[in-house]
């Protein structure tokens, strides 16, 4: 929606519930009732501020979160029928305030010199830098690559979140004056013990996921297999990878399905998405699904690659099982083994944590993941995590929130 006319029907749905279950599901408790109340009163620049003084990424989880089963998920109204639009509506305030040329005031406290360094630019890292800004602390972040932004710059593709929209991120932080260095990396160019000695009072750790969870297809090398995060990288930096052929994507989330569009987008011949399951318990978003299926790949469900076959060092064929899932457990099906036809194939099935550098740095793992308390410390003094180096469930809305906790947790751990 982009007419205030659209928007006001819509806000006018929203029945400003005493007890709004709609926040209850909203990862960074946003406001709903008041930012929607603003739009009935046309103030939306007011609503505006509601949501991005709550949450600097508003547009960005409106546009790239499941809201379906967050707050929208969550609406009184979809009970007996159709919940309040309500990820349209943040999106369509933050599209009037853009097109207005509105910026955010942020309310900052005044500077009380104490240092704190934020590891990583990601949802996490950002939400957590802000929030400190506020309270007055002076705030570092350090960066990796070139830009800031994680996954919102080298993961999720331009035909579903702007790429300027980091470049504003960016520009918001420096006007309140969070130095950003980018290029630095984490356990070799600063460490938790370097940083401590350079002054830093507390340490935030959100370097995300950088590690491509795969499996071996042959014993023989194969060019043609590609992880989801080459690709994706690739695709965001206007590259293109040559002769792509019949692609085959191995995996079922969000992250399969950017890959898909994104090698359609790379003039791939066909895209096929393979999957074990069923449509039912596909993880993508129906919309990002049902956006892949218009741009024409294809989905072949209850399937699992097993291995590819090669030849002269070209990938031909993936050797693939039907399965099916009986009392919960996926089985394969004996003696359903088929061929499909493949020149590339692309690993969508998830990213891990760098334990090395968590290890490196002697921060404890649960698993791959970094261990915390209930507010998101590690077991060193002074450090804190958030985002998908501490999270089993991987969303922005969910990265933003445990950003924000850790940061509370450090401003009480320094007071």
């Amino acid at each position: 929606m982009k007419k205030y006319e659209e928007a006001l029907e819509e806000a006018n749905k929203c029945l400003n519930c005493k007890n709004p279950t709609c926040m209850k599901g909203c990862p960074v408790q946003t406001n709903i009732p008041l930012f929607i109340s603003k739009i009935k009163e046309n103030k939306l620049e007011e609503a505006y501020n509601i949501l991005n003084e709550n949450n600097i990424m508003s547009y960005i989880c409106s546009t790239v979160c499941p809201c379906e089963e967050y707050c929208m998920g969550n609406c009184i109204k979809g009970i007996k029928g159709e919940s309040v639009k309500i990820a349209p509506l943040e999106k369509y305030v933050n599209y009037w305030a853009r097109e207005n040329n509105i910026k955010f005031q942020f309310n900052l406290k005044e500077d009380n010199g104490i240092k704190v360094a934020v590891i990583g630019s990601g949802p996490a890292g950002i939400a957590c830098a802000v929030e400190l800004k506020k309270e007055g602390y002076d705030v570092h972040i350090f960066e990796k690559e070139e830009f800031i932004g994680g996954l919102l710059t080298y993961g999720i593709p331009g035909f579903r979140l702007p790429k300027n929209i980091t470049k504003v991120l960016d520009d918001n932080l420096k006007r309140i004056n969070i130095k950003i260095n980018t290029n630095v990396v984490f356990g070799k160019d600063i460490t938790i013990k370097s940083l401590k000695k350079d002054g830093f009072k507390a340490i935030f750790v959100g370097i995300g996921n950088e590690i491509p969870a795969i499996y071996s297809l042959s014993d023989v090398h194969c060019n043609e297999i590609y992880d989801a995060d080459y690709i994706l990288r690739r695709y965001n930096a206007k590259e293109t990878i040559p002769n792509l052929g019949k692609v085959v994507i191995i995996g079922a989330g969000n992250v399969a399905i950017d890959s898909a569009r994104a090698a359609i987008r790379m003039n791939a011949e066909s895209v096929t998405i393979t999957y074990r399951r069923t449509l039912e318990k596909m993880p993508a978003r129906e919309i990002e699904l049902n956006a892949a299926l218009k741009d024409g790949a294809k989905i072949v469900y209850n399937t699992k690659v097993l291995e590819a076959e090669i030849k002269n060092k070209k990938l031909k064929s993936l050797k693939c099982i039907k399965t099916e899932e009986v009392d919960g457990v996926l089985k394969d099906i004996s003696g359903s083994e088929f061929n499909i036809d493949a020149d590339t194939v692309i690993f969508a099935i998830g990213l891990k944590p760098n334990d090395k550098i968590l290890k490196h740095e002697k921060i404890e793992l649960d698993g791959n993941l970094a261990k915390v308390d209930e507010n998101n410390k590690t077991n060193i003094d002074g450090v804190y995590v958030g985002g998908d180096v501490m999270l089993k469930k991987k969303t922005v809305c969910n990265a933003i929130k445990e950003g924000k906790k850790a940061a509370k947790s450090i401003i009480k751990y320094i007071h």
